[in-house]
């Protein structure tokens, strides 16, 4: 006598359980037809005509010159490095602000944020002292 799951049959069960999975395994193997597909179309219809220009290295439509290496300088780096910064500030202070709002959450929520907007200020504070947020 076959075992049973809530008075239906196991392999009734498996069957049904698995038939959602095929249908994402169908759907991949039609996803990953199409871009092969297209990839292969597109390799098969384009013009093969190489020439010396072609064949260059290209960047940003100016002819490599020189070495390979180029100096950057760090003070990019530190603009990308307090934009991350603001950006994870903006990113928590707009769902704080619909906790904030929820009730039960208010003083909490408030003292976590004062925490976290701490931290920030004293890294825009060290910024600043360090000479970082005036344009040269």
């Amino acid at each position: 006598m076959p075992e049973t799951v809530g008075g239906e049959p196991t392999v009734i069960v498996a069957a049904g359980y698995f038939a959602s999975y095929s249908v994402v395994g169908l759907l991949t193997v039609v996803g990953v037809l199409f871009v092969a597909v297209a990839f292969g179309a597109g390799r098969l219809l384009r013009p093969v005509v190489p020439t010396p220009e072609k064949l260059l290295t290209y960047e940003c439509g100016v002819d490599p010159v020189g070495e390979g290496w180029a100096h950057t300088q760090v003070r990019y780096y530190v603009y990308a490095f307090l934009y991350v910064i603001f950006a994870v500030d903006s990113i928590f202070l707009f769902p704080w602000a619909t906790v904030f709002a929820a009730p039960g959450y208010g003083a909490t929520t408030l003292v976590e944020m004062f925490i976290f907007l701490g931290f920030l200020a004293v890294g825009l504070l060290y910024a600043y002292k360090k000479g970082v947020l005036t344009w040269t």
